[in-house]
């Protein structure tokens, strides 16, 4: 289990450069499923309470800052933690978080945990609420390396047909992709109707860390080369796109300026 580090924040909503929104959520910091690939890991670098999966901050006084909060911008939550992490069941401070927040919030939720479901109730008192499932329809072989205490996959894509289920806006956010190794056409397949939309998220390379890096080429270094090589994923790209081109995919996303689409491609819309 997790070490817990209790704390109080001044702001639960904070400005974010996340392109799309205005403000991010984290109630908490730090995420128990431990993707050892998570661009999240930064946070380690002030925050010195061990390595990244073995400590989740809590800001015990963040319903209490909801209450008072109101932002007239979109926010995501939660960048740099998961909201449903397994210690979410025990706390329940994203679900008091969400009972005190203002109705009128534009929120977006994103997690890879089937414990969201719990707060269904909660969210469809939102009007401009989506919430999405991150699903990358690894084999067993391959989630024991890419993400090995993160729920699997199809308890994932059934919760995010409950959430459908119960007329929330749901999306599916297929990530990390990488290639040989994550099929996004049958993880949207798959999704069918259950997603109004979905993004589609290649690996961050730089952000995963020189350790994931390491593991990814002596695994997997077919798709190593291709997320390295400009040419190689310029066509790699092209072959998705034509791929995904009849799913309601938002945005392809990728990192880098490899493609000379900036650092965020949106490149399906």
């Amino acid at each position: 289990m997790a070490r817990v580090v209790e704390v109080r924040a001044r702001r639960l909503f904070t400005r974010t450069g996340v392109p799309g929104f205005d403000y991010c959520v984290n109630q908490y910091v730090g995420c128990e499923h431990a993707c050892p690939y998570c661009y999240a890991k930064f946070v380690c670098r002030w925050k010195r309470y061990g390595p990244w999966g073995t400590w989740v901050e809590v800001k015990v006084n963040a319903p209490e800052l909801a209450a008072r909060e109101v932002v007239s911008g979109r926010a995501a939550m939660s960048t740099v933690s998961d909201p449903y992490q397994p210690i979410e069941a025990e706390l329940r401070l994203t679900r008091r978080v969400l009972q005190s927040m203002d109705r009128s919030t534009r929120l977006s939720i994103l997690t890879k945990s089937p414990l969201v479901v719990r707060d269904a109730d909660v969210m469809a008192e939102f009007p401009s609420l989506e919430v999405g499932l991150t699903l990358s329809g690894l084999s067993e072989e391959d989630r024991r390396w890419v993400e090995p205490r993160a729920p699997r996959h199809r308890a994932r894509v059934r919760a995010l047909e409950r959430l459908a289920d119960a007329g929330l806006r749901t999306y599916a956010f297929i990530s990390p992709v990488i290639p040989g190794v994550v099929d996004p056409v049958s993880v949207a397949e798959e999704v069918g109707d259950s997603a109004r939309y979905l993004y589609v998220e290649l690996l961050n390379l730089r952000a995963s860390g020189a350790s994931f890096r390491r593991e990814l080429r002596e695994r997997r270094p077919d798709a190593y080369l291709t997320l390295r090589d400009p040419s190689r994923l310029r066509e790699y790209v092209s072959r998705l796109r034509e791929g995904l081109r009849n799913f309601p995919v938002r945005a392809l996303i990728a990192h880098g300026q490899s493609l000379g689409l900036g650092r965020w491609s949106l490149a399906l819309k």
